[in-house]
């Protein structure tokens, strides 16, 4: 396992602390990549309830996303702007991943598009059952992408476990994050958080980033030491 983990006792207040502390640091502006599932749904509600932020300097990008209509109930996209974009009110920027067409065409635009950012500021990812983060499912082929020049690629869960072809930040677009959050709760993660801090080769146990923090609660913490708590 990589990085720091941090026992806390709410993972989403202690997700927005991270973000508002981000952006109250970063007067000239701020760059979130968001996630989708439950977990995270959980913490944007909390950061839409977190008064005092000007968004007017954040742009909003994806990790990943489904490769669905943008008003399916499956989008991530179509989640994030419900909870948080509609409530924080406008922001500098909100950018989707995927709003039709081929999924490797849509890829390949958000590459180009990324490809000028000198940064992807914070990236929050979280953890599957399965032990996959993003759209980075075991034994699929974006795992094996070794360029750290190519940052977004489709890719499907070869298990069929995870429904929808998928878009998603590979492991080189998520190390040129400042800093890579996952946020882990509840008794369903505990297994895949376990095997992967006793080092067994799953998805969310290989990335690597300049600063990578853990945020874990009682329930899917198991048998793990943290590195540090509240």
């Amino acid at each position: 396992m990589n990085g720091t983990v941090r026992l806390v006792d709410s993972v989403s207040d202690a997700f927005t602390g991270l973000v508002a502390d981000g952006i109250l640091a970063s007067p000239d502006g701020f760059r979130l990549f968001a996630s989708g599932g439950g977990t995270a749904e959980a913490c944007y509600r909390a950061l839409a309830a977190r008064n005092g932020l000007d968004w007017s300097g954040v742009d909003v990008y994806m990790g990943d996303e489904r490769c669905v209509p943008p008003d399916d109930p499956d989008s991530n996209h179509r989640m994030i702007a419900s909870i948080l974009l509609d409530a924080v009110g406008p922001v500098r920027g909100d950018h989707p991943m995927y709003t039709g067409g081929p999924p490797g065409d849509a890829a390949s635009a958000y590459q180009e598009f990324l490809a000028t950012l000198p940064d992807f500021g914070l990236v929050h990812l979280g953890l599957g059952p399965d032990g996959h983060t993003a759209s980075l499912f075991p034994g699929s082929a974006a795992l094996e992408i070794t360029d750290p020049a190519r940052s977004v690629v489709a890719n499907i869960d070869p298990n069929g476990v995870n429904p929808h072809e998928r878009i998603t930040l590979t492991y080189g677009g998520i190390a040129r994050a400042g800093l890579v959050v996952f946020t882990v709760e509840g008794a369903s993660k505990r297994d895949a958080f376990n095997r992967i801090a006793a080092g067994e080769d799953l998805p969310a146990g290989r990335v690597h980033g300049h600063d990578v923090l853990w945020l874990v609660d009682s329930d899917a913490i198991g048998t793990v030491t943290p590195d540090e708590v509240g």
